[in-house]
């Protein structure tokens, strides 16, 4: 299936394996609208995976998705993007050049927005990739089924680790990390970068955010591996019952 995304203030076409929405997205989608009806109050769903396997992309097909089919509850993305602090904090600090990483991230404010999440006027940061810094309160939160997306929602870490008692359900998807390197060196080709600046970076800044995520991340409700193709396979599942 192939469907138009805005993503991140991109518009692209993405595929999607038709294997992979019958067998993998629909039936996901079904068990969160389910349990999303037994709670009778907003789901929050966290979805963990390391830089390059393109989380944002997949909550925007599983919010178009949960649109098509009016027996699934409707299903909103939340990035973590938002919670990044300023860049004035990270100069301060002499953090600019780990932009991304956890420490670069605040993470009690964090906190404070997953605690709000059931307020019906609630809303969410973004962050604005103009202003490289992120804008509080600018996303209205809508929908029952919330998934929260991010790489360090499972950090197995002080501070971190308590976050998983703040979800509902949690999902990690894991992928070789030579796969991650091309997409990621890709990435910020597309972005304007060099071959050379694009290897430089992966090596300096993504790789050491991609070994971090895949090495100290804690053991999610369903664990997904994005194959080199971009399909998905499911390693371990926690049907909600």
């Amino acid at each position: 299936m192939n469907v138009e995304l805005d993503v991140n203030g991109l518009s692209y076409i993405a595929t999607f394996p038709d294997k992979d929405i019958r067998d993998l997205h629909l039936p996901l989608l079904r068990m969160l609208t389910e349990f999303q009806r037994r709670k009778k109050q907003r789901l929050v769903v966290f979805l963990a995976a390391p830089p390059g396997v393109g989380k944002s992309t997949l909550t925007s097909f599983w919010q178009i998705l949960s649109r098509q089919d009016m027996a699934l509850k409707d299903l909103q993305g939340l990035p973590m993007d938002g919670f990044h602090r300023y860049n004035s904090y990270l100069d301060e600090h002499n953090l600019r050049a780990r932009k991304g990483a956890p420490e670069t991230f605040d993470l009690a404010l964090l906190k404070d927005y997953i605690a709000t999440l059931q307020q019906s006027d609630a809303r969410w940061p973004a962050y604005d990739r103009n202003l490289h810094d992120p804008v509080h309160n600018a996303i209205e939160v809508t929908s029952p089924i919330l998934v929260i997306e991010g790489n360090w929602l499972l950090l197995k870490e002080p501070g971190w680790q308590e976050l998983i008692t703040l979800c509902d359900y949690s999902i990690f998807i894991g992928s070789p990390i030579e796969n991650l390197k091309q997409r990621l060196i890709e990435r910020k080709m597309k972005g304007g970068l060099s071959h050379q600046d694009a290897e430089h970076f992966y090596e300096t800044s993504d790789a050491l955010n991609v070994q971090r995520v895949l090495s100290n991340s804690q053991q999610a409700d369903m664990t997904l591996m994005m194959l080199p193709d971009g399909s998905y396979s499911t390693v371990d599942i926690n049907i909600l019952d």
